[in-house]
């Protein structure tokens, strides 16, 4: 539907008309020029340049065009199915087969008056259904999330939610703290009947040991239905296609319902991923036994880094970074008062000087051992920082300042940093902490430090350095011109309820200033050592040349080794400046991988191992959970079907009253945009300017 609005009052249209009439009188009705022609040629030259004239005047009014456009939009309903082992341990066969059948035609039943929209889901929420039924992670919260996100604002009809209520990821969807406006229908698929089973269901262990220590591993072990068996607990170490008995443990099972935890304790012999299986043998009518065992892998480090916190006196700042640090279990950490030594600095991989040298404690045999032993070292500058002796023991930075007075301080970073990345939300939120403290006075950064954080005052950003680092005679430094750490803990835990970044900021810091230089001028790195079988395998690789200088011309090549030695080739990916190679995923156990590349005439490789882990929730609970699904469809007010029942469920949605929603929108243009009007007025110009011609006027 269509109208015209006007920007002017109506009667002028009625001068754009006699100014059309007047224009085309004067000029054809009083000329005789086409005297001789037939009587009806000026009429015909009249009308053409009246109409031509009014319309022209009429577009000068700017008149407006408004469409009225009308949009029905079909509700919205959505299927998902579970994808899990589960739901496939039950659903298999001809069975899927009749079920993909029904799928189909349900889809097509409520495509006549809804707009279906097919996800299935199980360790991800994906679009389209390829019935698969391979996830190893059921987490049905994240598809319910998904759906509300996607649809919340939209006409939603009803979600339809096909899956065994197994969930094994994410939260129960009763309690995930969804706001769906629209039923929920639940297909109850699997197998509810709790048959003889015997499960190992969890085990808890170290994901890291060091060579020499014990360590416990604990585990959950339930029966359903087997009163009276006994099994025995076996803990095994794996080592490529040799399986070593370690321990053997009976274990009586005394009731049909039987839950117990077990608890064994295991040295870590060799260094390195070691690869461990905890199995329970069968019992006499045992419906599976695929979930009576899990393997686990222990990532076993041949030293640990010993960290000192050597301070002038007690200080919240020491507690912080002893707190983040510990979450490292690569680091040791111990804290000594100057007053009061009574460790060897000569046995620590690094070590913090808090406040020191200070006014009392010119720290001078911690720094001559510092400097003996090359021991790399970071000072926290405060109040009770000697700062004339502080630029004396350090080449970094020089601060000319009165300890008396200080400056409340926040932390900007440099653009222009580059010995380690920083994460963007790092980046983005640190400037916006509470300031810590920092002497008043001038700060100058000395010979090739290299500054990460600047100092802003106030509303002022200063080209004063906050936290720097450098090298002096081959020892990396690292120096924080202020005190306060603390302060910074806490804000992050008060906005965040965690303290990610501020432990992403100390252990980015020490892990730079901390970690032995590496010297070789080949590297590949893994993001972790230990990987999960559906996860990627993704490697980094860095090429140095004799300046240490970061190239990447020469293509590297890399070889993957399974415990059967068999091989697999690859050839890494070119980035701005290194390499990455995405291997993709690999089957449970342990590999080792060799890369090789030759630059400038050099042979370079590098050695490297890693282990992949089974995935194994699926298969420790089997009993379908239908009275949660139950739950689900009665809290969205939907309803409960089963896999044969998928017509009746069809006919029950085509029978709610879910109506369409109509939108309506408001289309404005101006006139004067309208080509066809544009080739109308061009036309009868053109036919006047014609005629005019060709009777011989001009």
């Amino acid at each position: 539907m269509q109208n015209i609005s006007l920007q002017y009052p109506a009667w002028y249209f009625l001068l754009c008309i006699a100014l059309g009439i007047g224009y085309a009188v004067t000029l054809y009705f009083r000329d005789k020029t086409f005297a001789e022609q037939h009587p009806q040629l000026h009429r015909i030259l009249g009308v053409l340049r009246f109409l031509s004239a009014t319309l022209l005047a009429i577009l000068l009014l700017q008149p407006l065009l408004k469409s009225l456009l009308t949009e029905t939009k079909k509700p919205v309903v959505v299927l998902a199915q579970d994808e899990s082992e589960s739901v496939g341990s039950v659903l298999a066969g001809e069975a899927l087969e009749a079920y993909k059948t029904n799928w189909g035609q349900l889809r097509e039943q409520l495509s006549k008056k809804y707009d279906v929209k097919e996800y299935d889901f199980g360790a991800e929420v994906r679009e389209g259904v390829k019935f698969e039924m391979k996830d190893k992670i059921s987490n049905i919260s994240s598809v319910v999330k998904e759906v509300t996100d996607l649809y919340g604002n939209q006409n939603l009809g009803a979600v339809v939610l096909a899956t065994d209520g197994i969930y094994n990821e994410g939260s129960n969807p009763l309690y995930a703290g969804v706001k769906l406006n629209a039923p929920v229908f639940t297909v109850a698929l699997g197998d509810t009947t709790a048959k003889k089973d015997l499960v190992l269901k969890r085990v808890f262990h170290n994901k890291i040991a060091y060579l020499g220590d014990k360590f416990t591993v604990q585990m959950d072990i339930a029966a359903r239905n087997c009163a009276s068996a006994n099994t025995n607990i076996v803990i095994a170490k794996l080592d490529g296609n040799e399986v070593r008995n370690l321990q053997t443990i009976p274990l009586n099972i005394n009731s049909a319902d039987f839950f117990t935890t077990r608890e064994v304790v295991l040295e870590a012999k060799e260094a390195g991923v070691q690869r461990y299986r905890i199995s329970l043998s069968q019992v006499n009518g045992e419906k599976s036994v695929a979930n009576n065992s899990r393997e686990f892998f222990v990532d076993v480090l041949d030293a640990r880094q010993k960290l000192l916190i050597v301070a002038n006196a007690p200080h919240p700042d020491i507690s912080a970074l002893k707190q983040t640090l510990e979450s490292n279990k690569n680091y040791q950490i111990t804290i000594a008062y100057i007053k009061d030594m009574k460790v060897n600095v000569g046995d620590f991989d690094f070590v913090v000087l808090h406040n020191l040298p200070s006014s009392r404690y010119d720290a001078s045999a911690v720094l001559n051992v510092l400097n003996q032993k090359k021991i790399p070292r970071m000072f926290i500058v405060g109040s009770q920082t000697n700062l004339v002796r502080f630029n004396q023991v350090q080449p970094l930075i020089t601060i000319q300042g009165d300890q008396q007075n200080t400056n409340d301080v926040n932390g900007i970073f440099n653009p222009n940093f580059n010995l380690f990345t920083i994460d963007e939300t790092l980046r983005r939120d640190l400037p916006n902490f509470n300031p810590i403290t920092a002497p008043f006075g001038d700060f100058q950064a000395r010979g090739d430090a290299q500054v990460l954080l600047y100092q802003r005052i106030g509303k002022v950003d200063t080209k004063y350095p906050l936290l720097l680092f450098g090298e002096d005679n081959g020892v990396k430094m690292a120096v924080l011109t202020a005190e306060g750490l603390w302060r910074w803990r806490l804000f992050d835990y008060l906005q965040h309820q965690n303290h990610d970044i501020f432990s992403e900021l100390i252990g980015k810091n020490f892990q730079y200033v901390a970690v032995k230089s590496d010297k070789r001028r080949f590297r590949i790195s893994t993001s972790k050592n230990i990987f999960n079988e559906n996860e990627p395998v993704i490697f980094d690789a860095e090429l140095y040349n004799e300046s240490f200088e970061l190239v990447n011309e020469p293509d590297v090549r890399l070889t993957i080794t399974n415990a059967d030695r068999k091989e697999f080739n690859y050839t890494f990916n070119k980035t701005t400046k290194g390499y990455n190679l995405n291997a993709g995923v690999f089957p449970v156990g342990n590999y080792r991988f060799r890369g090789n590349v030759t630059f400038n005439g050099q042979n370079l490789s590098f050695d490297g191992q890693f282990s992949v882990q089974p995935i194994q929730l699926e298969l420790y609970e089997t009993t379908a959970d239908h009275a949660m699904l139950r739950r689900l469809s009665d809290e969205f007010g939907g309803g409960v079907f089963y896999q044969n029942q998928l017509q009746a469920l069809g006919d029950s949605l085509l029978s709610r009253e879910i109506k369409p929603v109509i939108f309506t929108s408001t289309r404005t243009r101006s006139v004067i945009n309208l080509k066809w009007i544009f080739f109308l007025i061009l036309g009868m110009l053109s036919l006047e300017w014609f005629l005019r011609r060709y009777f011989g006027a001009y």
